[in-house]
């Protein structure tokens, strides 16, 4: 891309392209390093659409109530296949993540019980869902509302899950351990498969009738497996991050134990209707199409953070992960330091949006979140995370959080445009 007369059309200065080119020739071995993971997810997905005997008359959807979609049924059986669970939940209707993971909470947890956080304070959004935010912690309808307790248990002080305190955290009336597996607004390591495995069966052999719960987004096909192959009881993530593959245009999934996809569907539509209800209009086409098409979205995502890591690491900035870090999501967080770096940096980005390229993002409050968001890139998809994007907080340390990318080449042009923002308000 380095040669193509179109980027020379964005006005980067010389020596930002030379350094890109330089950053991408650096990072490539890591990018080519990645594609044998790419392949084996891609082959997983394309085999169970076909083990599931996947048709043209599976993309009719449905009206009303629902019943017997065919299609519904056959995408849940592809999700079931490729998590490697006993059932999976996969509707249009789920708003987001955080509804998904709301209704595996809701659907699981009963008065009297605990639900325990492994992995320290959750992503903003969820707070609320807990009780667990503001100044209002009891919120009318959180958990702690209806009478569930929580607990969160500190990482360490290498950001990993503590597991002593753990232990501790697992006495009755515990019910539920969720781990979140991406490192939300949080500078910390994300969590892998393999550690999550590890963390599970931890759990497991002191209470093994905890419920294991998985907050699963930003890491679908990263890695070789999913945690629900690991252990985990119950996962939940979004369509428009990572198993969307950029074309579904809403939707949400859970995917684990039968019965607890179950009650985790009670909760979402009504108890004695569940999962047999929820029609799917025109959309299922895109679902089916999005899945296919997520292991490689997910490899251009991947490809554009690493180089990102490499060019904002060459240009003095703290990267978490690091360069030749192991990846285990999409999550590429940059340290600013301050907010007018942080601001500049997403306000370049945008110019690297496919839609929306000319607006000038500005922090603002978002609903579900304590401070002010700044958030940059507009996709097909609103908030899309699967397309390129990146959000912050306002509040020191002032991280920056770059997700996703449906073009590695976007991604690189995105990148390039902050760091010229940043060179022409004498930042960097």
């Amino acid at each position: 891309m380095w040669d193509s007369p179109f980027l020379k059309e964005y006005g980067i200065p010389q020596r930002l392209l030379e350094l890109g080119r330089e950053v991408d020739r650096r990072t490539a071995p890591l990018v080519a390093g990645r594609e044998a993971i790419k392949a084996h997810n891609q082959l997983k997905v394309l085999k169970a659409l076909q083990d599931v005997g996947l048709g043209e008359h599976h993309f009719a959807g449905t009206t009303g109530y629902g019943y017997g979609d065919s299609g519904r049924e056959t995408l849940e059986r592809a999700y079931t296949t490729v998590f490697g669970a006993e059932a999976a939940l996969v509707r249009p209707q789920i708003a987001s993540g955080t509804h998904a993971i709301a209704s595996c909470l809701y659907g699981v947890l009963r008065p009297g019980d605990r639900l325990v956080a492994a992995t320290g304070k959750p992503y903003d959004t969820l707070l609320g869902v807990i009780g667990a935010g503001g100044d209002s912690p009891d919120s009318p309808g959180s958990l702690r509302d209806l009478g569930v307790d929580y607990l969160e248990v500190p990482l360490a002080a290498d950001g990993k899950v503590d597991r002593e305190r753990l232990l501790e955290a697992l006495d009755p009336p515990t019910r539920m351990v969720a781990f979140q597996r991406s490192r939300g607004y949080a500078w910390r390591p994300s969590l892998s498969v393999e550690e999550l495995g590890d963390l599970i069966r931890l759990v497991k052999a002191r209470r093994p009738e905890i419920v294991c719960f998985v907050d699963n987004c930003y890491g679908e096909f990263v890695e070789l497996l999913e945690p629900t192959q690991v252990g985990a009881d119950l996962a939940a993530g979004s369509l428009i991050k990572n198993p969307g593959g950029g074309l579904a245009p809403m939707g949400g999934y859970v995917a684990g134990k039968r019965n607890l996809v179950e009650q985790a569907a009670n909760r979402l539509l009504a108890p004695g209707i569940g999962s047999r209800v929820g029609a799917t209009l025109d959309l299922l086409r895109p679902l089916f199409q999005g899945l296919f098409l997520a292991p490689h979205v997910v490899g251009e995502a991947l490809a554009g953070a690493i180089f990102a890591a490499g060019f904002f690491s060459a240009l003095g900035f703290e990267v978490s992960p690091g360069v030749d870090e192991r990846r285990v999501d999409l999550i590429q967080a940059i340290r600013f330091g301050a907010p007018e770096p942080l601001s500049a940096f997403c306000r370049g980005l945008q110019g690297g949006a496919v839609v929306d390229a000319h607006a000038v993002p500005y922090p603002a409050p978002m609903p579900g979140y304590a401070d002010e968001v700044i958030m940059a890139g507009s996709g097909f998809v609103q908030g899309a995370s699967i397309e390129l994007s990146a959000d912050a907080p306002i509040r020191p340390p002032y991280i920056g959080y770059l997700q996703g990318g449906l073009a590695r080449e976007q991604v690189k042009v995105g990148i390039l445009l902050a760091a010229a923002r940043l060179a022409n308000e004498g930042l960097i």
